[in-house]
């Protein structure tokens, strides 16, 4: 397997993070690594870098309880790295339930300690600072995951054919309508978790405004919802819109967002898609949004991860009380709530067989994964007279214009029984 060391770290150019990876974009020449980007772990400043070989038995990186949970799948229990059980859970868990041909788990990349420690010094100025003061490269993780670069049509950015993909964090797409939610939680039913998280950040100063987009209208099959909750994640992008032209970022914010859309942005994304959208000044960015909504209602995306995210059936509420009994503790849950009527009410949990409360718990942590994913659709315009293509069709009837489009998940962490 090729190791990347110092001399290939300017070859890697910065694309964004999350809370537990950093994604990088390959610029060099390599036939192995064109057309694909690099997922290579951060570790929190404030706590000890991990080799990887993170958990006291040295036969896997699962904690015991972990095991139990994922028991039915091998690798996953037998795997000596969380990062590799990272993509075996992806590989083995969410592609299935997704559909395997939108999923890639990618493959697994050597790398040199100065690999990282160079790769580290040059993304550094372009890493928003709050990121930047949370956390940094984890320079003893020696591997990194290879995945396809999305923001480039399948076939490759072939000369002279353009493509424009759009990454949308939609977030949980239902309100959770369980019995064991507390009376003085019940605000969970009727308000989305995205709006009570909108007023948290701004209360905390993370954000500078409140945003407009609702994921009820992203996920309601309605296609008027659907342009319209993309409107508001263009007017207000944050961590959740983000637009590449041939494989560069031309909307939206790296690592840590945007908050709204000046017209000098608006402006300059309208100027951004004359080599794409066949429309007068001022009319581009309508009709892209336009594209977006077709793919976005026509190819079912949203269904089957809707469809995901509803394993969640008995809220955090309710499947706390499970977990209690997986790892064979008092559950301080119950112990909360006191001798009263609803202790009586979570006794269904303690009362089941392990198996079904291996379920409960195993089921909402796969929604709650499914909920932190991001889908992103990339378009190439379909010339006139071009053979019939292999791919999904968009057609943009204002301006006369066929797309073809592939549309992909991307998981940016996976949630586990204990946070590691």
């Amino acid at each position: 397997m090729e190791v990347l060391e110092q001399k290939d770290a300017d070859d890697w150019i910065y694309r964004g993070e999350g809370a537990a990876n950093i994604v990088l974009s390959y610029n060099g020449s390599s036939p192995t690594f064109v057309g694909k980007v690099l997922r290579i772990q951060k570790v929190p400043r404030n706590g000890s870098p991990i080799h990887g070989y993170d958990s006291g038995d040295s036969h896997s990186a699962l904690t015991m309880d972990e095991c139990l949970l994922w028991k039915e799948i091998e690798d996953l229990v037998s795997t000596p790295t969380r990062e590799i059980a990272e993509q075996l859970y992806v590989q083995h868990v969410i592609a299935p339930l997704l559909g395997s041909e939108h999923v890639d788990a990618g493959v697994q990349v050597f790398l040199s300690r100065e690999f990282l420690e160079s790769v580290e010094k040059n993304v550094l100025c372009q890493r928003p600072s709050w990121r930047v003061d949370a956390a940094e490269v984890n320079t003893l993780c020696d591997f990194a995951l290879l995945i396809p670069d999305y923001s480039v049509f399948p076939c490759g950015n072939l000369i002279g054919k353009l493509c424009i993909s759009v990454e949308i964090k939609p977030k949980c797409g239902f309100l959770p309508a369980s019995r064991f939610i507390a009376e003085g939680n019940a605000i969970k039913k009727s308000v989305t978790r995205f709006k009570m998280h909108q007023s948290l950040k701004l209360k905390q100063r993370e954000i500078a405004e409140i945003s407009e987009y609702d994921p009820l209208d992203m996920f309601s099959g309605s296609k008027d919802r659907v342009h319209k909750a993309i409107k508001a994640l263009f007017a207000t992008p944050q961590n959740n819109f983000r637009v590449f032209l041939n494989g560069s970022l031309v909307f939206g914010g790296l690592g840590g967002g945007a908050d709204d859309t000046s017209r000098m942005i608006s402006d300059a994304f309208e100027d951004v898609l004359k080599c794409v959208i066949q429309a007068d000044d001022g009319l581009r960015t309508t009709n892209f949004m336009n594209l977006v909504t077709e793919a976005v209602s026509g190819s079912g995306l949203l269904d089957r991860l809707l469809e995901v995210q509803k394993l969640d059936i008995f809220d955090i509420e309710g499947a706390i009380h499970a977990y209690y009994d997986i790892i064979s503790q008092p559950c301080i849950a119950c112990r909360d709530l006191g001798e009263d009527k609803l202790s009586v009410r979570y006794a269904y949990f303690h009362s089941m067989p392990l198996d079904e409360s291996l379920k409960i718990v195993r089921d909402y942590l796969i929604a709650a994964t499914a909920k932190d994913l991001s889908f992103m659709i990339s378009f190439r315009p379909r010339e006139d007279g071009e053979a019939e293509s292999p791919y999904s069709g968009a057609f943009l009837e204002s301006t006369n214009q066929c797309f073809d489009y592939k549309v992909y998940y991307l998981s940016s962490s996976v949630v586990w029984l204990v946070s590691k």
